[in-house]
């Protein structure tokens, strides 16, 4: 299928989007090879940014194509029937739109678009006629939010409040280039702090368009939403649309850098007076961790939001508490429940929907709201069952209407009933490729680790697969390090594309991962060099005992703390594996800690800092930092790394391929000038997968 179009996403005023052709149709020796390569795999259309109308009827959503010789991409806006399943293109095609909203009674769709230059608030009705530009503001909009009346709209853009760069400091030497900090954090994520913060801004809608607006936080020097993801769901109206509640982290400097303390606030608009949910008087828990996603309920006097309970762990469990308005009491509503809650959605005033990691799957659950005064905990329903992921999900007047990927299916949207928790597959986005390409088998595999516990590691086995001969295996090494390897589809780490060829793909659960429980979650923490690893070897020595595993050809692949555990590995295989590929790992725990950003994030995994001597935990992180087993890589070693890394310093990945290169072994580096902890850009993808199959096909399948 081919489009034609204009897209160019953050374009200045004065820079109109571009002509930009797509063609997402496979060509005639894709389809007689019938396998997934990366270059099929990114004419997949990305469906997202989904919402049911109010009344129920109507899917709203987008679809974002890639152009691979323009190196961009185009999202579009789209409503589906639920009745008929029809399909409605609302967008020209003429430019980038985003984050369509609904508007409370239906009737009209509210958007980002660049149509006119740069990123602003569009409206349109709700068959896509009429389009009306409402902002006109210097500069991109971030995100966006009408009020159910109508009324009002927050948008979120960036406030210059703190002076840095040397040209503000010492105005008489404007051609100066340097920045001056006092304090954390210098860098995050992907950026230099530049003393630049995303703030919110509040407008009324007039027939004019949006009036200039009030920042609800002048001279903070923190964002809303929160760094670096900046999620606009941390933003909501209450229904009647005088109250708005945000997330923020309040804090600046070394507090900032070592804090996970963010907090629900509410802003009145009658009295332009804002309030801290979590820190008010009538809240019983001290809430010192991440606090935020706040969700309104129907009848607009309740405000749903997860929390975490220990300051500086971001993988806690992610506990669903209810604030009241009128009483000022929150509720723990997930007490017995040993799982996070993501996602949530009010039902009724009394019942919430939310996404829940089971058993490296994601499940739609249901609770009920207890009265404040009662002393029994609510039970937690798991209403949806089966091997997926669901990412999202809306609901209105009954219906469920979720985005949902297997690791062989990228995002489509299933119906759920809300009474059995059934799914039903509804759109079809890229059945022309599937009818086409021929997926491996998923097994589902059950390992027992060293420690007498049982661990699920999913199996991928190669299109057309023959147990009667042996293939070349790898072992997948997770990131994050508290990330689950669930059903997930990824457009970077795909496991039916390595499946594709030609390989097994061992991706174990192993100890740190969620879905099984706080315990198996937080035992990683402190003890990176343990357990984990233990558990990654039983897995992979699980397979290899298989006839059609190979275990003369097996590899080991994996990016950030997956990327840490491939160069531990690398020291401590014993001879396993013939070839490694580590994408933005950690090498040297003491250059990590101090060359990261998010400082409360090491200190907790870690379990402190370098040089406190005392500590006996950090004292064993660091004595078992990768770079101290270099001794012992006997192996040729893939290193990838983005140089916008900030997370994890491409520095690090410097000193890895230094380290091989300087012991004599085959090593590569192929380093990203304009990515950073992973790779999005379409080309930059095609030439890290040539690079990476390249490196296995050369060391790993071809060694015999």
């Amino acid at each position: 299928m081919a489009i034609f179009a204009m897209a160019a996403v953050g374009c200045s005023q004065q820079e109109q989007p571009q002509p930009l052709e797509i063609d997402n149709a496979l060509t005639e020796q894709e389809i007689s090879a019938g396998i997934l390569t990366p270059e099929v795999m990114w004419k997949m259309r990305r469906a997202g940014s989904s919402s049911l109308s109010p009344d129920g009827e109507t899917l709203l959503y987008t679809l974002t194509d890639y152009s691979m010789q323009e190196n961009r991409s185009l999202t579009q806006i789209f409503t589906q029937s639920l009745a008929d399943k029809s399909i409605k293109h609302l967008t020209d095609n003429s430019s980038q739109n985003v984050s369509p909203q609904w508007s409370a009674d239906g009737k009209k769709i509210y958007f980002l678009s660049n149509r006119s230059g740069s990123m602003q608030v569009w409206e349109m009705d709700a068959d896509g006629a009429n389009a009306k530009q409402l902002t006109k503001l210097e500069g991109d909009v971030e995100g966006f939010g009408v009020s159910p009346d109508g009324a009002h709209l927050w948008w979120v853009q960036p406030v210059h409040t703190l002076d840095i760069n040397s040209r503000d400091v010492h105005r008489d030497m404007p051609k100066s280039k340097a920045r001056i900090y006092d304090d954390l954090m210098v860098r995050h994520w992907d950026y230099w702090d530049g003393g630049d913060y995303r703030h919110i801004f509040l407008g009324e809608i007039t027939p004019a368009g949006v009036t200039s607006g009030e920042d609800l936080m002048p001279e903070a020097k923190w964002d809303a939403p929160l760094a670096p993801y900046f999620d606009m769901s941390e933003i909501s109206w209450n229904p009647q649309g005088t109250k708005l509640a945000y997330t923020c982290k309040p804090l600046t400097g070394k507090e900032y850098a070592v804090s996970t303390d963010s907090d629900v606030f509410v802003y009145d608009l009658e009295s332009k007076k804002t309030v801290n949910i979590c820190k008010s008087t009538g809240a019983q828990e001290p809430f010192v961790g991440y606090d935020k996603y706040p969700v309104w309920s129907p009848d607009g006097e309740k405000i749903a939001f997860r929390s975490q309970e220990r300051f500086g762990n971001e993988a806690d469990k992610e506990r669903l508490f209810v604030w009241d308005s009128k009483t000022g009491l929150t509720t723990y509503l997930t007490p017995l429940f040993d799982y996070h809650a993501t996602n949530v959605v009010w039902e009724n005033d009394h019942s919430l929907l939310f996404i829940s990691p089971i058993e490296a799957t994601h499940q739609i659950c249901r609770v009920e709201v207890p009265n404040p005064l009662a002393r029994i905990a609510p039970v937690v329903t798991v209403l949806t069952k089966g091997d997926h992921d669901i990412n999202a999900f809306s609901f209105a007047k009954g219906n469920i209407m979720a985005e949902v990927c297997t690791i062989s299916m990228a995002t489509e949207f299933f119906t759920v009933n809300g009474e059995n928790g059934q799914m039903e597959k509804f759109s079809d986005v890229n059945g022309e490729i599937y009818k086409h390409i021929r997926m491996g088998e998923v097994q589902k595999r059950w390992v027992k680790t060293t420690d007498g516990k049982q661990m699920l590691v999913w199996v991928i086995l190669p299109p057309n697969f023959d147990p009667a001969q042996q293939y070349p295996t790898l072992l997948y090494c997770q990131g994050g390090p508290q990330s689950v390897v669930s059903q997930f589809w990824s457009y970077r780490w795909n496991f039916q594309l390595m499946a594709a060829q030609g390989y097994v793909v061992v991706a174990p659960n192993r100890r740190g991962l969620p879905s099984f429980g706080q315990e198996w979650l937080d035992q990683i923490s402190g003890d990176y060099s343990g357990q984990n690893i233990r558990d990654y070897l039983s897995a992979i020595d699980d397979v290899a005992k298989e006839p059609w595993a190979d275990e003369t050809r097996m590899g080991c692949v994996g990016a950030s703390y997956g990327g840490y555990s491939t160069f531990f590995l690398a020291g401590n295989h014993q001879k396993r594996f013939k070839a490694f590929i580590a994408h933005c790992g950690i090498f040297d725990f003491d250059s990590m800690y101090g060359s990261t950003e998010e400082l409360w994030f090491v200190n907790n995994d870690y379990g402190g800092n370098y040089w406190d001597k005392s500590n006996a935990t950090a004292m064993r992180s660091y004595a078992n930092s990768p770079h101290k087993f270099v001794q012992n890589w006997d192996s040729p070693i893939l290193i990838i790394t983005g140089e916008k890394d900030y997370r994890i310093p491409y520095t690090q990945s410097l000193e890895a391929f230094t380290a091989a290169r300087m012991k004599g072994l085959d090593a590569r580096l192929v380093s990203f000038e304009n990515e950073a902890h992973q790779v999005f850009q379409a080309q930059n993808s095609i030439v890290w997968n040539r690079e990476f199959f390249s490196w296995l096909d050369k060391y790993v399948k071809q060694s015999k």
